[in-house]
């Protein structure tokens, strides 16, 4: 692909304000709330329920706002129609037309506009040597691997030059090493374009990799927005700290502004708010396991006076360049370590565990 097309196209800014919608007795949607800069990428993450498919369905005018209000740039939305907002959309399923080209899968678009036939010929070469497919132009769908289909899905939304792109799991189809490389080249093409772009996924290695934030959904709502940097090193809630990468769940007791785990005082994220933030409450602390840190120890468990640090590697699993290794305590709470490949510990072996001193979230213990 070439690193700069030959037409940029620009997106428009996009906002949901209190958006709410509801099923009947239902409530999908709690008064979201989400503005997004125009060229903006941002990645609706959560699981499977949570709400994100519905909201970008009641950007895309898929799915009737209950209450609330969508724009898009200056115009708002709401009630307009899903074929006059102007916006180009992907979906888990290529959707490609079997009978017709690469070429003219994406040509559709502007013949439904009815472009003159120069200005598609044009566009449309310009979209296929954006998304690598110049050459495969006479092909048809059933001729191309997966990628490929989802690449001329991408195009053929692009060519229209939508004022917004809507991705709904676009890679979920995929194998794992086709996944990682078609997402990098979204990024490539989405930033190229300037493209305004609504990315859902529940895949949190995904949304952290190629968004400039990420909204995390729970029930409904938008349980925190930011960077992917802000949501994986201060996550605001209990729910973040555990959707977003891996946590260890380690019993700790507050003290001043710090929380003591295992003899270790790590600072707070934030300030515990209500019970959870009273001097002395017992709390679950979230500790990332890049975090904990394990050297050798001599000798096993077994004496009546174990250290509280002292425990012993369970499991530890070869992920390339780094290691995954999971520790027992001697009352039975495990820790996940990770850790460089180059320390290699082994099943039995005595270590003793200590905790950087970085900031974690912390919840009441149940």
């Amino acid at each position: 692909m070439p690193t700069k097309p030959r037409t940029r196209t620009t997106g428009e800014a996009v906002r949901l304000d209190g958006v709410t919608k509801t099923y009947g007795s239902t409530t999908v949607l709690h008064g979201v709330d989400l503005a997004l800069e125009a060229g903006e990428l941002v990645c609706l993450l959560g699981p499977s329920g949570c709400g994100k498919t519905t909201a970008l369905r009641c950007i895309a005018g898929l799915e009737t706002v209950t209450s609330g209000r969508v724009s898009i740039g200056a115009e708002e939305v709401t009630d307009v129609p899903v074929n006059r907002r102007d916006i180009g959309m992907v979906f888990q399923q290529y959707s490609l037309f079997p009978h017709l080209t690469v070429a003219q899968n994406v040509q559709f678009g502007l013949d439904m506009r009815r472009v003159a036939r120069p200005e598609r010929r044009t566009r449309v070469g310009e979209m296929l040597e954006v998304v690598g497919l110049a050459a495969l132009a006479e092909r048809f769908p059933h001729e191309l691997s997966g990628g490929q289909q989802q690449r001329v899905a991408l195009a053929r939304a692009l060519v229209t030059r939508p004022r917004a792109l809507l991705l709904d799991e676009p890679l979920s189809a995929l194998d794992a090493k086709v996944r990682v490389r078609l997402r990098d080249e979204i990024r490539a093409i989405q930033t190229e374009l300037g493209m305004t772009t609504v990315f859902v996924t529940h895949d949190q290695e995904e949304a952290l990799a190629i968004s400039d934030r990420v909204a995390v959904m729970e029930a409904g709502r938008i349980a925190q927005l930011g960077s992917p940097e802000e949501l994986y090193r201060r996550p605001a809630s209990a729910f973040v700290a555990d959707f977003v990468g891996l946590s260890n769940r380690l019993d700790g007791e507050l003290v001043g502004d710090r929380v003591h785990v295992r003899g270790a005082a790590l600072p707070l994220v934030a300030e515990p708010a209500g019970s959870t933030g009273v001097a002395g409450a017992r709390v679950t602390a979230y500790v990332r396991p890049e975090h904990v840190r394990l050297t050798p120890a001599p000798g096993a468990l077994g004496s009546a006076e174990v250290p509280a640090r002292a425990a012993t590697v369970v499991s530890s699993g070869f992920l390339g360049a780094i290691r995954r290794t999971v520790v027992q305590f001697a009352d039975g709470t495990t820790a996940a370590s990770q850790h460089s490949a180059d320390a290699d510990f082994r099943a039995g072996d005595p270590v003793e565990v200590a905790f950087a001193p970085e900031p974690v979230t912390v919840a009441p213990r149940a």
